[in-house]
């Protein structure tokens, strides 16, 4: 039996405050194939009924350097309808806690597409990230045409959707588009479990309304703020904390 074949394509451990999984595919650089993709379904699934922080990182030194080329090429016109990878990537951006990628060396096509998905991207000194899928004859359609476009401004994501541009790690920080850099994994997780750890601290539905709210498009502002506001004011929890804020203050 060839490597990688007798193993799951994506490790998930619960750590108490939050969910680690790692796209375990280090033969393949993590290229993502059907099977790392219906993985993700069912992580989302997990996900979607107990809402827990996602950290996402690759193992091997790269987060996942694109899509599996070798299904891709034998993919027709009713397999981009499917949006396969869309469909996924979607379904990671929308999850109820908060998402931090790890990105660690090669981040490239729908692995790049797949970064841009999470909320929060921790990166290091070994970054490479872009989508040169044009090279390929396709189109990066998994997400990087309208989130790029958000997460770095219209001008770069041009370059980088246009002309192939890969950023390297300074690059990709200067962007906004990483927000941590490090000098490897190792460090790069440790950092991105700090914010876990900081979030698992906070309110969980003032965590996932700010998440909503976040993801909302504009013309759903002020009113989606406020709606969520609303029901926030009544909650238990809010006054726990508040009052324990309160005592705190004048017990100085």
């Amino acid at each position: 039996m060839s490597a990688g074949l007798d193993r799951a394509p994506l490790r998930v451990e619960d750590r108490g405050g939050y969910i680690l999984a790692t796209l375990d595919r280090p033969e393949k650089r993590n290229a993502i194939d059907q099977d790392l993709i219906d993985a993700l379904h069912d992580l989302c699934g997990r996900l979607e009924a107990a809402p827990q922080t996602l950290v996402l990182r690759g193992e091997g030194g790269t987060f996942a350097a694109g899509a599996d080329i070798a299904q891709l090429r034998d993919r027709r016109a009713a397999d981009a309808r499917a949006g396969i990878n869309t469909r996924a990537f979607m379904r990671i951006a929308a999850l109820p806690m908060p998402v931090i990628a790890v990105v660690d060396g090669y981040a490239l096509g729908g692995g790049a597409e797949l970064a841009y998905a999470a909320d929060i991207r921790v990166g290091t000194q070994s970054l490479k990230i872009g989508n040169p899928e044009t090279g390929l004859g396709i189109i990066a359609a998994a997400g990087a045409t309208w989130r790029l476009r958000e997460l770095v401004g219209e001008p770069l994501a041009a370059e980088i959707l246009l002309a192939g541009r890969i950023l390297d790690a300074p690059e990709a920080q200067a962007a906004g588009l990483i927000t941590h850099l490090h000098d490897d994994g190792d460090a790069a997780l440790a950092a991105a479990e700090k914010i876990a750890g900081r979030i698992a601290k906070l309110d969980p539905a003032a965590t996932q309304a700010t998440k909503r709210v976040l993801r909302a498009p504009r013309d759903a502002h002020p009113q989606i703020d406020l709606a969520e506001q609303a029901i926030l004011f009544e909650s238990p929890e809010k006054i726990r904390r508040m009052t324990e804020f309160l005592e705190r203050k004048q017990a100085k």
